[in-house]
C-alpha cells in the first residue's frame, strides 16, 4: 500500500514488467480464464491496472455448458462443472473484444475445442484480430479419442500444438492439466512443437456428495477443484516444469494474496493468474498486485527476476 511520497518514489524504482512470448506485460498479474468478464469485472476495478486479462474459453461455435447445479463450495476452494459455456468466437469478436481493447492492458484469449479441427477453426478466426496471445486449453476432452483430455497425453499435446502453430502468427500458450502422471512430459512435448509458453495448473478433478440427498452435488457428478486447497500442487508443478522447459510459465492455482503470487514467481513462474479469489473478492486481481508490490518493497526486490532467482 502506497502511503507517502517516499513510497511513491520507491514504487517508481520497481520494475514489474515481464515478457511473455515476446509480449511485454507491465506487471505479472493476469486474470484466470473462466473467472473474468470485462463488463462485470470492470465494474469493480480499472482493468488497465493489470498486466493482462485472460478471457473465458472461446470456441468455434456456441457452447451451452452443463445443466445446473454446476458450482459447489468445498473446504478451501470450489468445484465447478460449468462446461465452458460461451457464445462462440464470432460473438466474442463482435461484442467482447472491442470492450477489452478499450483498456490499457494485454489481451490473452483462451481457446477451447472438442477436436483439433475445432481449435484450428477458432484460432484462425482470432489470428488477425487485435489480440496479443492465445491460451490453448488442452484440458478439453478429445471426443474423437473417447473423451481423453488433449493435455493428458504427450503425443496429443504435441499434435495439437503443432497444428495450431502451423496456422497462426500470434504467440500461443498451452494451458496444462494437472490430472496427469508427469506434467513435465506434457510441457516438454508442447515446447518441442513450438509453444511460446505454458500456463499451469488447470483445475484438479474432484467430487462432492450430498450425504443427506444421497446424490452428487454437481449435475455432472465431477468437476474441477480450484482455490487455496490446490496451491501446493500448483507450486510443485510450476517448480518441476520450470526445470524441464525454457519457455515462459504463467502460474495459477489458489493465489489469494500477494505473497501467494510471490511464491509462484519464486517457484519459477514468469507471471500469475488470479481466478477463484476474484469470485470471493471481485477486486482480488488488483489487490494481489498491490500486495505483491508491498512484498517487493518490504524485501527490497527491485524486479521480478530477483524473486525468481531467490529460491535457494
Amino acid at each position: 500500500m502506497i502511503k507517502n511520497i517516499n513510497d511513491k518514489l520507491y514504487h517508481a524504482e520497481l520494475d514489474l514488467s515481464v515478457s511473455i512470448a515476446g509480449v511485454t506485460l507491465k506487471n505479472p498479474v493476469t486474470t484466470a480464464s473462466g473467472t473474468f468478464s470485462a463488463r462485470e469485472s470492470g465494474a469493480f476495478y480499472d482493468i488497465s491496472e493489470l498486466g493482462a486479462v485472460i478471457t473465458k474459453g472461446v470456441s468455434d461455435v456456441p457452447w451451452d455448458g452443463n445443466p445446473t447445479p454446476r458450482i459447489a463450495e468445498t473446504y478451501g476452494g470450489m468445484l465447478n462443472s460449468v462446461g465452458l459455456q460461451n457464445p462462440g468466437v464470432e460473438d466474442f469478436i463482435k461484442h467482447e473484444l472491442p470492450l477489452l481493447k478499450s483498456y490499457n492492458t494485454k489481451v490473452i484469449v483462451n481457446v477451447v475445442g472438442k477436436t483439433i479441427n475445432d481449435y484450428c477453426k477458432t484460432v484462425e478466426k482470432l489470428d488477425d484480430e487485435a489480440i496479443d496471445i492465445m491460451e490453448i486449453n488442452i484440458s478439453c476432452p478429445n471426443i474423437k479419442e473417447g473423451g481423453i483430455s488433449f493435455g493428458a497425453d504427450p503425443k496429443m499435446a504435441a499434435e495439437i500444438t503443432r497444428e495450431i502453430k502451423r496456422l497462426v502468427k500470434k504467440p500461443i500458450i498451452m494451458k496444462l492439466t494437472p490430472n496427469v502422471t508427469d506434467i513435465t512430459e506434457i510441457a516438454k512435448a508442447a515446447e518441442y512443437e513450438g509453444a511460446d509458453g505454458v500456463s499451469l495448473i488447470n483445475t484438479l478433478l474432484g467430487m462432492k456428495i450430498d450425504v443427506h440427498r444421497k446424490k452428487p452435488v454437481l449435475w455432472n457428478k465431477t468437476g474441477g477443484l480450484s482455490g487455496p486447497s490446490i496451491k501446493p500442487v500448483a507450486i510443485r508443478m510450476v517448480y518441476q516444469v520450470r526445470r524441464a522447459v525454457n519457455i515462459p510459465i504463467i502460474g495459477l492455482g489458489g493465489i489469494m494474496t500477494g505473497e501467494d503470487a510471490a511464491e509462484f514467481l519464486m517457484a519459477g513462474a514468469d507471471a500469475v493468474s488470479v481466478g477463484t479469489a476474484a469470485l470471493v473478492d471481485p477486486t482480488a486481481p488488483v489487490r494481489i498486485k498491490n500486495e505483491l508490490i508491498a512484498f517487493m518493497q518490504q524485501n527490497e526486490y527491485k524486479n521480478l527476476q530477483q524473486i525468481r532467482d531467490a529460491l535457494a
